[in-house]
């Protein structure tokens, strides 16, 4: 790494001054969905006044653009302004899955599982734990990226190895495989929300409704690959370069600089993270201990019996016969009540399992104590719902005017012209979206964008838009560890410096760039081995629209 003494600044660090100074001047996500939002206005009545009109592939119906700033359209924005927002889909499965995972979060739960996970894993396969535990610590969103790192860290010293492969490693599994769970969390619920609202531009279109679990199966095959791949990154990359770097093991200052303190994303799926954990003040955060108390392993023993007894009501539930849970075929796939009760069974196991645990630990001794918890996750998750303003109108535009029609009919009209229809499209599409990650770090921002464009330009082209979701969850996540304007960046910086107190920005992103392409070459193959052999993303989703 090039220092400031020699003079010369070298391609990698210039090219992350680039995209630090480029990403600086974009907007923030309201500002930005606020232009495009007048922009598609301005598009629209402009292709309105050209009587402008698309013909959807298969049907006979004809779709004429309408414009915003027309009298048909300054009417349907007074009219339906408050339907765009309440009705934006995300709200209605995010909002009840982040009530219960904060009750989860808020008791302890979670972060005693997470503990647990490191404490119980013997030393060789300490970097493997790291590495699944940091790629399905989205569950606990972004207090992930404060949680995870140090405790790896910790859990790394106590068994003699070297902390900061803990902490890198810790860090990068979060960030790189942030869009990936073994279990579905709001983060699903808030993709799929996006992903089916857009397919309003192409009426009368057959495809399957995009719920949770609708890329259920790829993510824990994904969950394993991507832990497996970072265990081993850590293990033999990682930690043996922080040996032969003589990079200290112990802390610079022998008073600790503290956990640095959180610091808040410019935009969440679970909103703001700061009130995650209690970070009171920096000394304090460095209490956290890897091991837990036995009044703790009590509680996650009950929370996992309660758990196991709501599973067996549920499976006694559907499995009946007649059960009201089935669908009129008797079954469950592609459509059943079941799948549609995706929501109340998760926010069921995260709030059962959050209360038993707070109970048992008496973290929650009334319910003023549950409602509390619940009233906390809903602040937290403010700037979510005011972003989601924004989005909401800009998804009903979008849809109302027909531009989302007129593009992917356009789009799908041009890649068959070059013949480009097959997974090669669908790389291009994974490709973009990691190059767009780098300067737009917000996943519900992001995948609102490509999402109004790109899902109803591969339904045409024969794709289920669950297929589509899923690639984007590989181009979403690998590279937002080497963005210079991922905020957690400087939580991890804080973090590094405590062993290394001139270690800078360009440190911390030359640690996590071992991770980036594996991660991504693995996730790409994954979701091309899905392709090839069609098999099913999630519970009634596949990849081709009539498979």
């Amino acid at each position: 790494m090039s220092t400031a003494t020699d003079g010369k600044v070298g391609f990698g660090q210039r090219t992350l001054d680039w995209i630090e100074r480029i990403g600086n001047k974009l907007p923030e996500p309201f500002t930005l969905f606020l232009g495009l939002f007048i922009i598609t206005g301005l598009v629209s009545t402009a292709m309105a006044m050209a009587d402008v009109t698309v013909a959807i592939p298969g049907g006979d119906e004809t779709i004429a653009i309408k414009g915003l700033f027309t009298g048909e359209g300054l009417s349907w924005l007074t009219t339906t302004m408050g339907d765009n927002y309440i009705g934006f889909p995300p709200l209605a499965t995010v909002l009840p899955i982040l009530l219960a995972v904060g009750v989860a979060e808020k008791s302890g739960m979670l972060a005693a599982a997470v503990r647990i996970a490191f404490g119980k894993s013997p030393k060789w396969l300490l970097p493997y734990a790291v590495g699944f535990v940091g790629v399905v610590g989205s569950i606990m969103a972004d207090s992930a990226f404060v949680i995870i790192p140090p405790l790896a860290a910790l859990v790394f010293k106590a068994a003699g190895r070297h902390p900061m492969a803990g902490l890198i490693g810790g860090f990068a599994a979060t960030g790189a495989g942030y869009s990936t769970s073994i279990v579905p969390t709001s983060l699903d619920a808030l993709f799929a929300g996006i992903t089916t609202s857009v397919m309003e531009t192409l009426p009368n279109t057959d495809y399957t409704a995009v719920n949770p679990v609708s890329n259920y199966y790829f993510n824990i095959a994904s969950s394993i690959v991507l832990a497996v791949i970072a265990g081993f990154i850590i293990d033999r990359l990682i930690e043996p370069n922080m040996v032969r770097k003589g990079v200290p093991r112990e802390y610079a200052n022998a008073s600790g600089s503290g956990l640095a303190r959180e610091y808040q994303a410019p935009d969440s799926p679970y909103g703001d993270a700061s009130a995650t954990s209690d970070a009171s003040g920096e000394d304090d955060a460095t209490e956290i201990k890897a091991e837990l108390e036995p009044e703790e392993k009590r509680g996650l023993i009950w929370s996992l019996v309660a758990a196991l007894l709501l599973t067996a009501v549920i499976l006694f539930s559907v499995l009946i016969p007649n059960s009201p849970w089935r669908n009129e075929d008797g079954g469950f796939l592609p459509e059943s009540p079941l799948l549609s009760s995706i929501v109340f069974i998760v926010f069921a196991y995260f709030m059962l399992m959050g209360v038993v645990y707070g109970f048992v630990v008496r973290t929650v001794r009334s319910m003023n104590d549950l409602v509390r918890m619940m009233s906390q996750s809903i602040i937290d998750m403010m700037s979510f719902l005011i972003l989601a303003f924004i989005l909401g109108q800009f998804i009903a535009l979008f849809n109302w005017t027909g531009i989302g029609s007129w593009i992917a009919v356009a789009g799908a009209s041009g890649l068959e012209a070059i013949g480009l229809t097959g997974f090669a499209a669908v790389i291009g599409f994974m490709l973009l979206a990691s190059v767009l990650n780098l300067f737009i770090i917000s996943g519900s921002s992001m995948w609102t964008l490509m999402a109004a464009v790109f899902v109803p330009l591969f339904s045409l082209l024969g794709y289920e838009p669950a297929f589509i979701q899923a690639g984007f969850r590989v181009g979403d996540s690998a590279t937002q560890v080497i963005t210079p304007l991922n905020p957690y960046m400087i939580v991890l910086l804080g973090l590094v410096r405590r062993y290394e107190p001139n270690a800078g920005l360009g440190t911390v992103i030359s640690r996590m760039f071992p991770f980036v392409i594996p991660f991504w070459l693995a996730w790409a193959v994954l979701l091309g081995i899905w392709f090839v052999f069609d098999l099913p993303l999630g519970p009634g989703n596949g990849i081709h629209l009539g498979g």
